[in-house]
């Protein structure tokens, strides 16, 4: 319980501590500095997680790094705690935004850094936000900037793989970039296994082989989120 109390003081703390480079982001934005904003936006988030991630004492394990391409991908992960943002935001060395449940909005200066990140929030119970929020990705993604979606669309709390909700990968089709398969194995086991105690544990994250999207036939299209889930669902297993 200690360890839970000290990690929520030390995440608000440092949320804090980083305000000042908050309002030069704003600034940047509105100057429009893009570049340098979403640079400097990712680098102070990816650190921010990391070390979320080391004072709970979680052990991270990374494996298939080298497999992402260089260039705009759409990172699909299973979604098994809490700390599964934290987690691939700290350790996976790539700027990424995430399709987010549209309760994060209400929690102050989370939807702020979010929202810089480029990231989108999604309601799930309303069929038409839900389909406004994918063209939106979508529209991210052609612009450059990488994608995070857990097309579960809630956490297994768990080893088990939910089934993907259908049309959760249609923005890979849309923008025609590589789908990027993640598997998070162990994460569940920092909280959800405990309740809402933090504890230390080991993480693994394996990366997939990426799969292209453009030039697919109708047939491979409607294959692609089969073929996804598998490729999670065999790492998850090994």
């Amino acid at each position: 319980m200690i360890r839970t109390i000290l990690w929520f003081i030390y995440f608000w703390l440092y949320l804090l501590a980083i305000e000042p480079t908050l309002l030069r982001i704003n600034r940047l934005s509105k100057i429009g500095q893009i570049s340098e904003r979403d640079r400097l936006t990712a680098r102070i988030a990816m650190n921010w997680a990391r070390s979320l991630i080391k004072f709970a004492g979680v052990k991270v394990t990374i494996t298939g790094e080298e497999k992402i391409p260089s260039g705009t991908v759409l990172f699909v992960s299973n979604h098994q705690g809490n700390f599964d943002i934290p987690l691939l935001l700290g350790y996976i060395n790539k700027p990424k935004a995430f399709i987010a449940k549209v309760e994060l909005l209400k929690i102050p200066l989370i939807r702020t850094w979010m929202t810089h990140m480029q990231c989108v929030f999604m309601d799930r119970s309303d069929i038409r936000q839900s389909l406004k929020v994918i063209n939106q990705a979508a529209n991210h993604l052609k612009d450059g900037y990488s994608m995070v979606i857990f097309p579960e669309g809630t956490r297994s709390k768990g080893e088990t793989l939910g089934e993907f909700k259908p049309g959760s990968l249609k923005l890979g089709l849309k923008a025609g970039v590589p789908i990027v398969p993640i598997t998070i194995r162990g994460s569940y086991k920092i909280m959800e296994q405990n309740g809402f105690i933090i504890k230390p544990a080991h993480v693994e994250i394996i990366i997939s082989d990426p799969i292209p999207t453009s030039g697919l036939t109708k047939e491979q299209a409607t294959e692609l989120p089969e073929k996804v889930f598998q490729r999670i669902e065999q790492s998850l297993a090994s």
